[in-house]
């Protein structure tokens, strides 16, 4: 089953949501610093928020349990 790209972006918003909240308050536990705990959750949240759109693509892709299809029999 191919997962639309309007699935695959709102996934990966509140995905990048979560992913920043957790490294700020990660951040700023260890360093007691608001400005250097948002440098370090912009920074970080949106490398991998932009690695996990290309991996969630990825995963799209995988047919779990389903026969192989040709790329020819899928644009007919």
């Amino acid at each position: 089953m191919r997962v639309p790209l309007s699935m695959s972006l709102t996934k990966t918003a509140t995905f990048a949501v979560v992913h920043f909240s957790v490294a700020f308050g990660i951040a700023y536990m260890l360093t007691g610093s608001i400005g250097i705990a948002s440098a370090i959750a912009a920074i970080e949240p949106i490398a991998n928020t932009v690695a996990y759109f290309f991996h969630e693509r990825a995963w799209s892709r995988v047919g779990w349990g389903a026969p192989a299809v040709s790329a020819a029999s899928r644009s007919k």
